[in-house]
């Protein structure tokens, strides 16, 4: 009998209240069960929104920098349990052991950054146009956030959003994916070990509708989603509607730029990375390849030669480079869009098949495939894919490359090689991206850094860096008079020295 598992509310580890759960299966070897989950309902949810509400009082008021005393024992934590975590997120979700490392690292990066901005929560203090007066902004929190995040970064997209939050003094419920709930369970308790107290931090397992309970919920004041565009669009349309905080992380079609002076194996190197790395299951992940005509046949017959001999396999062995796809929903996709860009009369130089044999049979793989003359009018060409597809568009210039690049909805992530300093300069302002790569794939955020896009992958919000502690805070505007008179603001105080026309 497998695991299992339950919800965290109010510091009490509890099965939904419908005793409903849903099975969690490996992706690689899919008679692997890793468990049983709760299968939350509204009840659940209203539940864990109580929790936090209550909570929320006195976590607002501790010192800031006490909250990040907290984050720093998260990190600690996370350090000390990063390889078991590891199996565990690569067995459940399948992206190779190193990534999935990788992935618990970037939390750890964001536990320690964000118990240093506890000490940083500026705000500002300005002159006041009145003597003796006093002027000044600080921040205040929110309330309660609900944080809804994706499979495939189950540890370290989270925690992009919820440590900023309890760092500025909210409270959270949160809900992972349904396809890594141990992930998401994982991580709680590596924060309820480290001291956050119960009912700060909740957790509610289950399906779409449990997301959907929380962005509709009237005392969830901020909502932080990441996941596909149309789903997105959904949440907006909510949150707009109920007056709330939301930021949106969404979609990408993320281009490389090879200009004919780049280095050739450098790109190619971070090509593998971009397009295959995570099974291309990523937000940022580089579907598409723009190259320079001059350069265009050696670069396709490199990447050819080395794509095929990737390692397909079950991300926890040791020799394998590429896992499997998430499901068999997201397997069914790709074998749709791959006969899609056959049916568009693109080549298809290599992959494109379900393969077999070889400790394969067993999950949901694809072949690492790529097309060659691919026009930017395709549907490989502009629509998000998810998977380890790479469509290779041919260019004769630099302004060729930059409008095949813009010529999607969507402006995530973006790379270009080249060693003209002039051309990388022009392309950071180029491209249509909240994020653009010099020499380097368009994969890999630092914690550190502001993270998001433009266009359809997003509203506009960025998660990490110094940018997401405006999103987690409201501004207060606070003005001490100590003048001991009546001084009136915003009339016109130079009446004195003005003449007033005649009437």
């Amino acid at each position: 009998m497998s695991e299992q598992h339950k919800n965290y509310i109010d510091g009490i580890w509890q099965d939904a209240a419908s005793r409903k759960t849903f099975d969690d299966i490996n992706p690689a070897v899919n008679s692997d069960k890793i468990g049983a989950f709760p299968n939350s309902g509204v009840e659940d949810v209203d539940d864990a929104v109580r929790a936090a509400r209550r909570a929320f009082q006195s976590w607002s008021r501790m010192p800031a920098p006490e909250r990040g005393n907290i984050l720093k024992n998260i990190g600690d934590i996370l350090t000390d349990r990063k390889s078991k975590m590891a199996f565990e997120m690569t067995r459940e979700m399948g992206k190779p052991f190193l990534e999935t490392k990788g992935d618990v690292q970037e939390a750890i990066d964001t536990a320690y950054y964000a118990a240093s901005e506890t000490r940083r929560l500026f705000g500002h203090t300005v002159p006041s146009e009145l003597p003796s007066k006093f002027n000044m902004s600080i921040r205040r929190p929110i309330g309660v956030c609900g944080i809804i995040s994706a499979w495939n970064f189950p540890v370290a997209v989270p925690t992009w959003k919820i440590f900023p939050a309890l760092a500025c003094g909210n409270t959270v419920v949160f809900k992972p994916s349904s396809d890594a709930p141990h992930s998401g369970a994982l991580l709680i308790k590596a924060m309820a070990d480290a001291g956050v107290p119960p009912g700060v931090l909740n957790l509610t397992q289950g399906s779409g509708g449990v997301g959907r309970a929380i962005v509709e919920h009237p005392d969830v004041n901020v909502v932080s989603f990441t996941g596909s565009t149309a789903v997105g669009s959904k949440i907006g349309e909510a949150c707009g509607r109920m007056h709330k905080r939301v930021t949106l992380e969404l979609g990408g079609k993320n281009p490389m730029i090879v200009m004919q002076d780049a280095n050739l194996d450098l790109a190619l190197e971070g090509l593998l990375w971009g397009a295959f790395g995570t099974t291309g299951q990523r937000c940022t992940a580089t579907s598409r390849l723009i190259i320079h005509e001059d350069v265009h046949d050696e670069f396709v017959g490199m990447l050819k030669e080395a794509s095929e001999k990737l390692k397909l396999g079950y991300g926890n062995e040791e020799t394998t480079e590429v896992g499997p796809v998430i499901n068999k929903r997201a397997l069914e996709t790709i074998i749709k869009y791959v006969q899609v860009g056959k049916d568009e009369g693109a080549t298809m130089i290599c992959g494109g098949n379900v393969p077999k044999g070889d400790g394969v049979d067993a999950g949901f793989f694809f072949e690492p495939t790529i097309f060659t003359d691919v026009t930017p009018t395709m549907r490989i060409a502009k629509e998000e894919i998810f998977g380890p597809v790479l469509a290779v568009l041919k260019i004769s210039s630099y302004e060729e490359a930059i409008e095949v690049a813009n010529n999607v909805e969507y402006g995530l992530s973006s790379s270009i090689y080249t060693q003209d300093v002039s051309v990388a300069f022009n392309a950071m302002h180029d491209i249509e991206a909240g994020i653009t790569y010099i020499n380097g794939p368009t994969i890999g955020a630092e914690a550190h850094m502001p993270f998001g896009g433009v266009k359809a992958t997003g509203n506009g919000h960025r998660e990490g860096g110094w940018e997401v502690y405006d999103f987690y805070t409201e501004t207060k505007t606070v003005y001490v008079d100590y003048s001991g008179t009546l001084q009136k603001a915003q009339i016109d105080n130079t009446r004195d020295r003005i003449t007033i026309p005649a009437q």
